[in-house]
């Protein structure tokens, strides 16, 4: 196919109409007016000094930084409030019935079993660690631990 036959069969571009025009909205007092002064209905005599109670306002619109000013300060109102409550709340702290000393070869599951008897090896294990904040179970000889009291 030649170059000018491409040119014949080619479609012309369709231009569209670009919108139609709207009307522009008025604000209308409530009396049904469209003056910029209320009028009372006796004689349509207007009253200047009374103007309508709806004024066109500009719109609000927040840059990039306004937007991340109240975000930042979203998060730090957020963050105050989790830390004042963090703080506030205080869990009981549990009580301490007695103090015993690691001897050599023993560990942790021993002690809890021969000073915690009436609690399941488990319950117990995790109950001296807490009281004694140890993040494993590893315990050595001579080390002196706190020992909870049963509730």
């Amino acid at each position: 196919m030649s170059a000018g036959a491409v040119g014949v069969l080619a479609p012309e571009p369709v231009r569209m109409s670009s919108r139609t025009a709207r009307p522009h909205l008025r604000l209308v007092p409530s009396d049904g007016t469209l003056s910029s002064e209320a009028r009372v209905a006796d004689g349509e005599r207007a009253y200047p000094d009374k103007r309508v109670l709806a004024q066109e306002l500009p719109a609000i619109r927040f840059t990039r930084r306004g937007r991340l000013v109240i975000t930042l300060l979203a998060t730090v109102a957020v963050t105050t409030l989790a830390l004042m409550l963090a703080t506030t709340v205080d869990a009981a702290a549990p009580l301490i019935d007695h103090a015993t000393t690691v001897l050599a070869g023993q560990t942790l599951s021993e002690v809890a079993a021969t000073q915690l008897p009436g609690l399941p090896i488990r319950d117990a294990v995790a109950r001296i660690q807490i009281v004694n904040s140890l993040n494993t179970s590893q315990v050595h000889a001579g080390q002196s631990l706190l020992i909870p009291a049963l509730p």
